[in-house]
């Protein structure tokens, strides 16, 4: 929802100055974007009625896509890319499109790559970027993983910001989630600071799909697809045995949307457990009783969990909880809410004296170093490609998104202002709690 708090002005963009340039893209007869086309963002016709009534401006996006007019000499300029956080698929696929866009159409003297994620990007650390050419790309995009590699955590932004002087870069490409682009927004202020002309353009990389203000991140599509070909093995091995469990753990620390979605592509699914909606695991409506109850009636289940589901569960455990631990990000290191599960319904069944055999799948680490799908293949190649028509117009401090059918752009403090959840009273869960029993 809109809410009363958000304004048009929270959805402007900042730039490093007018662009007057000729885009090099003109002698292809490039379709391009005017600055006032924008996309209108809203939930509900209600809302864009409140805002008319008022006399307000309408909450737009800014449409992403190739400026008539750009604000570098983009012949002259260095661009550079990082990527950061997790593996997802599609990251190979968005650094080929950058180097490619470049290269080959904006033709930049050098795109290097910081190795390390933000790591790279100090040079005391001594870990030397590359400097690409289009041969080096040419195939990345058929791999999973990153050619850059990744790293967790944040840098100094003064050391990064003198690297980026010495290496006279003018377009900073960052490849991250939540916090690798507040990390680039820490970047672009202090790019601001010293009032250099240094663009700073997000590309949201989450496989959650968590990030707000954006319809979908790319390699969700890939992470739903094998994540329902692991779910059909864990229901062909429910059958295999009388009273057979098969229990599955997607990825989702705060957001189910991995876990809500592959449970619908499945439709064999019998109980979808995430983060946004607290279950029991005793009691009437307990996760326990209802399991048997299905289990008596058809002699087979298959539950789904994401892993930040059932957290409180584990934290009644005192012998489960010695110490709360944080990842380099300061992101906090949740429990296995997979390997609980599988030991608490193990044992429950043990004490009821109910046979049953439970297989337990975690496939995160597979499902994460997958390469793209076709869809998000092609999701990423547009994503790349505006992300530099941005970065050349001399866009700064936001991130290419996807809203509506279009690619816009978003400040990144707009799209890291809060985390986008399933809302367990809109349709998504309304639905997949009429395929689950």
């Amino acid at each position: 929802m809109l809410g009363t708090k958000l304004s048009a002005g929270d959805f402007s963009i900042s730039n490093l100055g007018k662009p007057e340039k000729n885009s090099p893209l003109i002698k292809e007869k490039e379709l391009f974007v005017k600055e006032t086309q924008k996309i209108t963002y809203y939930a509900d016709i209600e809302e864009i009625s409140s805002f008319i009534k008022q006399g307000k401006d309408l909450p737009c996006f800014e449409m992403a896509g190739p400026r008539k007019k750009i604000f570098f000499a983009s012949e002259k300029i260095n661009c550079a890319i990082v990527t950061c956080g997790g593996l997802c698929p599609g990251i190979n696929d968005v650094i080929r499109a950058i180097v490619y866009e470049s290269y080959s159409r904006y033709k930049v003297k050098k795109v290097y790559g910081f190795r390390y994620g933000y790591q790279g990007m100090v040079e005391k650390n001594h870990i030397k970027p590359i400097v690409f050419n289009t041969d080096m790309v040419n195939e990345i995009h058929e791999k999973g993983g990153t050619m850059l590699g990744s790293s967790r955590g944040s840098q100094s932004k003064e050391d990064m910001v003198d690297y980026l002087q010495e290496l006279k870069i003018s377009v900073l490409f960052a490849v991250g989630g939540d916090g690798t682009l507040r990390g680039a927004s820490d970047i672009a202020a202090k790019i601001k600071e010293r009032n250099l002309d240094i663009s700073v353009i997000g590309i949201p990389k989450t496989i959650d799909n968590d990030i707000s203000y954006i319809e979908q991140t790319f390699g969700f599509e890939t992470a739903v697809e094998e994540a329902r070909a692991v779910i059909k093995s864990a229901h062909i091995e429910s059958k295999g045995a009388e009273n057979g469990v098969g229990l599955v753990k997607l990825m989702g620390r705060d957001s189910g949307f991995i876990a809500a979605q592959a449970t619908l592509a499945n439709a064999d699914v019998n109980f979808c457990l995430i983060p946004e909606v607290p279950f029991t695991l005793k009691g009437k409506n307990g996760l326990f009783p209802l399991l048997k109850k299905r289990l008596i009636k058809r002699k087979h289940a298959v539950i789904v969990v994401a892993e930040g589901a059932g957290q409180d569960l584990i934290e009644k455990e005192p012998e489960l909880i010695k110490e709360r631990t944080t990842d380099a990000s300061g992101n906090i290191l949740y429990k296995d809410i997979g390997v609980f599960l599988k030991n608490k319904i193990t044992l429950y069944f043990k004490d009821n004296g109910f046979p049953a055999t439970i297989k337990y799948i975690d496939p995160s680490y597979i499902i994460r170093s997958k390469p793209a799908n076709a869809n998000d293949s092609v999701f990423c190649l547009q994503i790349g490609q505006n992300a530099v028509h941005a970065g050349m117009a001399g866009k700064t401090d936001m991130l290419i998104s996807y809203w509506n059918h279009n690619y816009t752009h978003v400040p990144i403090k707009l799209a890291t202002s809060r985390r986008k959840m399933i809302n367990p009273e809109e349709r998504l869960w309304k639905t997949v709690l009429s395929m689950t029993d």
